[in-house]
């Protein structure tokens, strides 16, 4: 497919987002598969989920899941290794990250050649019954329709479908319960009761579920769908546990309206509405609830909570856990604070005037810290962060 091929529409999405950007590796995404599963294959080969793939990785190794950005990803595995992305990498040596960074790598190379692919944000069914782990999935365009394709799994007939075209069930009214739901699907169906919101999360067992975790992956979803391909712990403005239930604490009815008003243009969108996908993106510009601004707070896996300034890519380093926050400049400092505007290519967002970019103050680090022990067989635990 070639980029005169894309509808204008799309055609933002056939761009590399600064997060996507494999900047000075471009050209090792020259070499990489045209077929999208030979993609996933070398994809595979050059990550290794850091709870999913079992291996116990040590402190140097973990800090690779917050590299964020496609190019640093790419700068640890050719410090590495130094090969062509195809050439065999044992497991133990693949670069550290999460589903999010499986979608991001595959869609920069499918945007490396001209191809609109973006990131999608919900609950994957199909990992363990009974159970909806939060997940990332990159959704592509084929020329005719979008697929949806799942880079982290290899293919495998229990899955009772293709990982490179999983079952695209999208919109207000899919046909049964897709195996990938959208973070929108899920509020939307957690609002009209007809889902166990207790069982999405990251996974049974820990306290990252229910009605505030689905809200967040809304916010999530709209900000990867405009290209703010962020990590997953990171976070700004309306997120965080502040109410286990949301819809019943009075404090937050504010916020459960957006995300209603946001899930519903999120699954309109899908459904085609030309109007509702441009009335979300120009609320994503303007709205510091949903819109990440310059700034976030990493509240990182590996124990350490910081501050990054996006426009800078500099770390502000913060507290660590139980201690009081004091800034440690570890980059270029945020004296100049402000937002960053969403990219405009795809939802025609107006920039925005500079303004101070808080931090959300309400998650701590344990929120997304994500080391607990393993769950039994952990093998493939999905989306599992």
């Amino acid at each position: 497919m070639t980029v005169s091929a894309v509808p204008p529409a799309l055609a933002g999405y056939a761009v590399q987002s600064p997060f996507s950007d494999p900047g000075r590796h471009a050209a090792l995404l020259d070499v990489l598969p045209t077929d999208i599963r030979e993609l996933m294959a070398v994809v595979r080969n050059v990550l290794v989920h850091y709870r999913a793939s079992g291996i116990d990785l040590p402190p140097e190794r973990l800090a690779a899941i917050d590299s964020r950005w496609v190019d640093r990803i790419l700068d640890v595995d050719q410090a590495r290794h130094g090969t062509p992305l195809g050439a065999p990498r044992a497991e133990v040596d693949r670069v550290a990250c999460c589903c999010r960074d499986f979608t991001l790598l595959t869609m920069a190379a499918l945007r490396h050649r001209g191809v609109p692919a973006r990131s999608r944000i919900g609950f994957a069914g199909y990992f363990q019954p009974d159970w909806h782990y939060d997940h990332v999935v990159v959704e592509h365009w084929d020329g005719s329709r979008w697929v949806f394709s799942d880079a982290q799994i290899a293919p495998a007939a229990h899955w009772g479908f293709d990982p490179a075209d999983v079952p695209r069930l999208v919109g207000s009214s899919p046909p049964r319960r897709p195996p990938f739901e959208t973070a929108g699907q899920a509020w939307a169906a957690y609002r009209r009761g007809e889902l166990d919101v207790s069982t999405y999360g990251v996974a049974p067992g820990l306290p990252f579920a229910g009605g505030w975790f689905v809200r967040d992956e809304v916010i999530y979803e709209v900000a990867h769908r405009y290209r703010d391909e962020l990590l997953l712990w990171d976070a700004w403005g309306a997120m965080g546990p502040d109410s286990v239930d949301p819809v019943d604490d009075v404090d937050s009815v504010d916020d459960v309206e957006l995300i209603d008003e946001v899930a519903a243009l999120l699954l309109a969108a899908d459904d085609g509405d030309e109007v509702a996908e441009r009335e979300l993106a120009e609320r994503y510009a303007v709205d510091p609830r949903l819109h990440p601004g310059r700034a976030v707070t990493c509240l990182s896996p590996t124990g350490t909570e910081s501050r990054v300034d996006l426009r800078r890519r500099a770390v502000i380093a913060l507290a660590e856990p139980g201690t009081t926050r004091s800034k440690q400049t570890t980059g270029d400092d945020l004296a100049d604070p402000g937002r960053l505007p969403p990219p405009s290519p795809v939802g025609g967002v107006v920039p925005q005037d500079d303004e101070p970019a808080t931090a959300p103050g309400h998650r701590g680090v344990a929120e997304h810290s994500h080391m607990e022990p393993r769950p039994p067989g952990h093998g493939v635990v999905g989306g599992v962060r």
